[in-house]
């Protein structure tokens, strides 16, 4: 057996046994060989029993996050570049109308902390845990590898890496990102900021949803909160809104959405841009008693853990409750958490609140998701951290 490993304690490998692949400090025993932040250890059971190979780090909470459930593996570049390979040959498998994908996608593809995404020939990497970044370079060398790509970005720079007592870090590792970058998606091209931009640039997820509202939102006012760089605009604008007033507190962001929607000429006087703070603006909307057709709310994430649930649950319920308060009879909610620490459950229990308090009814037309490229695995719920709700107001 290795000589680094972690055994847990009496009870605690069921989760395991259902392949959950987290191991929190509470189910830990007894630690032995002196693992370093990221090394690879066996996990045992009580009993003895091997349970799996995994990343381990004695700074997180998370102490271990499971690479492999097979006594034969070694975790190293071949191990690596087979998971690589794996998980791209399965994106080639899906019908996906856009030249921008994600490629690896953390647990859902066996490797924890790993998110890859391909914008045309420019890879885009975040590492999030101890493990991805332990492995740092031999995941940057699989990946252009297997994928033929010569630019390749980094973008570890997201908070959740302080959870994992690891610094910040982004910038380019292979060749250089052409100005004026943009991404093809349903028809319509975006500008995408790759090296400073929200997530790894471009919010790859809503895809399929992007499509769908822009589907709905045929001869209706439209109110896009959260706009970012105008995603579910340019769908609304494009599916023949009368109107899209689209809200969002970066001026950086804005800009760039005004850019996309003159790339693709949408950008006449059915688009309304806004600079605000969002729930301060949705509050002057409802004083100046505006009104919506549909209204879209797809706000950051405000729960990053389930620690920050409650206090998340305010926050969506807030701009809920105001969104019901703008939208018209028979009008449209399109209302989005992409918070990990809230479950769909709560979410929807969240949004019912608001409703009630807003005093109206409102019927569930649509439960959205994150597009297929994004997989989440039955035993890990976690990785459902997109869900959404479409709601008729009654």
């Amino acid at each position: 057996m290795a000589e680094r490993s972690i055994v847990l304690r009496a009870g605690r490998e069921r989760s395991l046994l259902r392949r959950h692949p987290w191991i929190f400090s509470g189910a830990v025993d007894r630690v032995a060989g002196n693992p370093n932040a990221g090394d690879t250890v066996a996990v045992m059971s009580a009993a003895g029993d091997f349970l799996a190979w995994a990343a381990y780090n004695p700074r997180s909470q998370i102490r271990a996050r499971v690479w492999s459930w097979a006594l034969d593996d070694v975790v190293g570049a071949a191990f690596f570049r087979t998971r690589i390979e794996r998980a791209v040959a399965a994106r080639a498998l899906l019908d996906i109308d856009s030249d921008a994908m994600r490629l690896v996608h953390g647990e859902a593809d066996g490797l924890p902390g790993v998110i890859a995404d391909r914008y045309g020939s420019v890879l885009v990497l975040q590492l999030s845990t101890a493990g991805a970044d332990f492995w740092r370079d031999t995941i940057v060398d699989a990946l252009t590898a297997v994928t033929g790509c010569a630019v390749l970005i980094e973008r570890s720079d997201v908070d959740v890496r302080a959870l994992e007592g690891l610094p910040q870090r982004s910038g380019p590792l292979r060749g250089a990102v052409s100005p004026g970058m943009a991404l093809r998606e349903h028809g319509l091209r975006y500008r995408v900021d790759v090296v400073a931009g929200q997530k790894t640039g471009f919010y790859l997820d809503q895809r399929r949803n992007r499509r769908h509202i822009g589907a709905l939102a045929g001869g209706r006012r439209v109110l896009n909160a959260f706009c970012y760089t105008g995603g579910f605009t340019l769908n609304a604008l494009a599916g023949g809104a009368e109107s899209v007033l689209s809200i969002d507190s970066s001026g950086t962001a804005l800009a760039l959405a005004r850019d996309n929607a003159a790339l693709n000429g949408l950008d006449g006087r059915r688009a309304e841009w806004l600079e605000a703070d969002v729930f301060d603006a949705l509050r002057r909307l409802r004083d100046q008693a505006a009104a919506f057709d549909l209204i879209v709310l797809d706000p950051p994430k405000f729960a990053p853990t389930a620690a920050h649930a409650d206090r998340a649950a305010r926050a969506y319920k807030d701009i809920n409750l105001l969104g019901f308060k703008l939208l018209r009879p028979g009008g449209l909610l399109a209302t989005f958490s992409c918070s990990g620490g809230v479950s769909a459950d709560l979410f929807q229990k969240i949004v019912a609140g608001a409703a009630a308090d807003a005093g109206v009814d409102a019927e569930i037309r649509a439960r959205l998701q994150a597009d297929a490229d994004h997989p989440a695995l039955l035993s890990f719920p976690e990785g459902e951290y997109l869900k959404g709700l479409v709601l008729c107001k009654a």
